[in-house]
């Protein structure tokens, strides 16, 4: 029976840049398949269900569906799982991988080879998938095939042949697709064993049915009612509902080898059940969890990028705690811990896959939950040497050690590449040096396009890196990134002093040779937002005990001399005398408020 069953499914991910079609291709599949009647399809991407992937027309987290297809008079089960195609979100296409057997690749035939595109074709290579070339959008004016075919020749060493030309939107040769995936992806095999074994790639929560995971099934066969293991966690859970993608949760009664559905487990976090573990059941009575030898999963998710959440009011803390409570039980890659500002007040400390990352969980705690939040700008994970040689990672300049025993700093640096126009090669090189990157390798694709290589702290890539490299080079460059490794560098805390008092909020960890600009640009903005008081301010930037810029914002002065019209000078020289006594027993006791705006300027990711 497993044999059969088997030998009839097909389980594989449709992978590509972002925008190059692949959800469209996912819907002409369903449509080709009578998975969703026509008259059901709605305008859009069907497996897009989040209401931000409609509006942005891009796919944030991967969906599967299992279609039923017949061909040369045989049937076949397609387990199809669609991914997103943003550099943030490639955690989420490594885990499909580990579901499949093999992968569609779309590239675009209008735009080409891109650098999501290359970086997803390797992670397929390395999990040995049998890659499928499909080239998109071939209906339209700009479409170039026969350069986009010489162009997956050379860079993929996938012969033109092979490639299938389709118009996903007006549904051209999609059938053909289909045809290959069942020709060319290898069937599951099944081990002979009777142990029930299952990776999870996904799991979600649903209101009504608790945690619901996503899992390919290795081995053995599992029902309602059943009694399982997560090895990693060592949960025991009971099957209460277990079935297959339609796209939506079809219960049925049991899932066999090969096959990719879901298991409803009553947990209420998705932290119980984490993308990688393994299901496991016993196919010999009385066999301890604690001797099963559980799947070779994922990695945990290390998030890259840091910035502090807080609310305009105050008041609003506890519905923001509620709300990123929320928001991680569907979404398991965000991390979030407690943080205290002395300007900003109470909030989190949020840590992200990257700047996508951070502005979807912005939008969504902003729409989904009404509420009006301050982001500080984002900052990396750095790992603090000590004097003891221990080490300490930190995610913010405020949890640097004391200087006496911080021996250096360590920081993220990734491999950068760069796919641009040959023109353009030059300003990019620029623009990379500009931020301490290095160029490592350049490789031409065609005639005008080249692969540029660098590596680069995260730190210079994370806030408007791509926003500069689409403007340099007129929005032609794609790029993608990989963490390397952490390297120590000559990283120093440049402190913002306001009246003498150290602002926390306003610390930040930059190279040693940047300091003394990054210093001059924070004080010259604090002067023009922090307004004007009774008494004389001093904004100075420092890096220790060294101050490095100074500006003060001039006192306001009131004319007390207005109210005298005549008499001897010594009666204005008295008043004079007697305001300036006073300022400066104002200056001692004085606060300065530091509004919020001045924060939201400076902090903000854009500034």
């Amino acid at each position: 029976m497993n044999k059969k069953v088997a030998h009839n499914i097909r389980n594989f991910c449709v992978i590509a840049h972002i925008d190059h079609g692949k959800s469209t291709l996912a819907d002409r599949f369903l449509e080709v398949t009578n998975t969703v009647n026509k008259r059901d399809m709605k305008h859009g991407q069907m497996l897009d269900t989040m209401e931000l992937e409609q509006e942005r027309g891009i796919t944030i987290k991967l969906q599967p569906v299992r279609m039923d297809y017949e061909l040369d008079g045989e049937k076949y089960i397609l387990n199809l799982i669609d991914t997103p195609g943003h550099v943030d979100f490639s955690y989420e296409v490594s885990r499909s991988l580990a579901a499949c057997e093999g992968a569609i690749l779309v590239v675009d035939a209008t735009q080409g080879i891109e650098a999501q595109t290359l970086a997803n074709c390797y992670m397929a290579i390395e999990h040995n998938l049998e890659l499928i070339p499909v080239m998109n959008k071939i209906d339209l004016p700009s479409s170039d095939i026969e350069k986009v075919g010489a162009e997956i020749e050379s860079i993929l060493g996938i012969p033109k042949e092979e490639i299938i030309s389709v118009s996903a939107k007006e549904g051209t040769n999609v059938e053909k697709v289909l045809a290959a995936v069942i020709a060319k992806v290898p069937a599951p095999k099944i081990p002979d064993s009777d142990e029930f074994k299952a990776l999870i790639f996904d799991s979600v929560y649903d209101t009504y049915k608790g945690v619901v995971i996503y899992i390919r099934v290795i081995s053995g066969d599992i029902k309602k009612g059943d009694k399982v293991h997560l090895l990693h966690t060592g949960t025991q859970i009971e099957v209460m509902e277990c079935g297959y993608f339609k796209p939506k949760y079809t219960p049925s009664g049991i899932l066999k080898p090969g096959e990719v559905g879901y298991i409803v487990t009553g947990l209420k976090t998705v932290a119980e059940a984490k993308v990688g573990d393994t299901v496991w059941k016993s196919g010999v009575i009385k066999m301890d969890h604690k001797n099963a030898k559980p799947l070779a999963g994922y990695a945990e998710v290390k998030p890259y990028v840091f910035a502090g959440i807080f609310c305009t009011d105050g008041d609003d803390y506890p519905l923001l705690r509620d709300a990123l409570d929320k928001l991680q039980i569907n979404d398991s890659s965000l991390s979030f811990t407690p943080e205290q500002s002395g300007a900003l007040g109470y909030g989190f400390r949020c840590g992200f896959l990257g700047m996508l990352h951070l502005e979807i969980v912005q939008e969504r705690l902003e729409r989904e939950y009404d509420l009006s939040l301050i982001v500080t700008s984002p900052s990396v994970s750095y790992i603090a040497l000590k004097n003891d040689g221990s080490e300490e990672m930190i995610s913010s300049p405020a949890q640097l050690p004391d200087p006496a025993i911080l021996m250096g700093i360590k920081e993220p640096w990734m491999k950068l590449e760069v796919i641009t126009p040959k023109d353009s090669v030059g300003v990019i090189m620029k623009l990379v040096q500009d931020r301490r990157g290095v160029n490592t390798n350049m490789q031409y694709i065609d005639q005008n396009r080249v692969i540029v290589t660098f590596e680069i702290p995260l730190a210079s890539i994370v806030i408007d890196f791509y926003d500069a490299l689409k403007s340099v080079t007129s929005g032609y460059a794609s790029m993608n990134y990989d963490f390397l490794e952490y390297r120590q560098e000559a990283l120093v805390k440049l402190d913002t002093l306001v009246a003498g008092t150290k602002v926390d909020a306003l610390s930040v960890i930059v190279h040693k040779s940047e300091a003394y600009r990054v210093g001059v640009a924070l004080t010259k903005k604090l002067k023009e937002l922090i307004p004007r008081t009774q008494f004389e301010i001093p904004v100075q930037s420092a890096v220790g005990s060294k101050i490095l810029a100074r500006e003060t914002i001039k006192a306001l002065r009131k004319d007390v001399t207005a109210k005298l019209y005549g008499g001897d000078r010594t009666r204005k020289d008295k008043l004079l005398k007697k305001q300036k006594a006073g300022k400066k027993r104002l200056k001692k006791i004085g606060n300065v408020d530091i509004p919020q705006e001045a924060f939201l300027s400076i902090l903000k990711r854009n500034d």
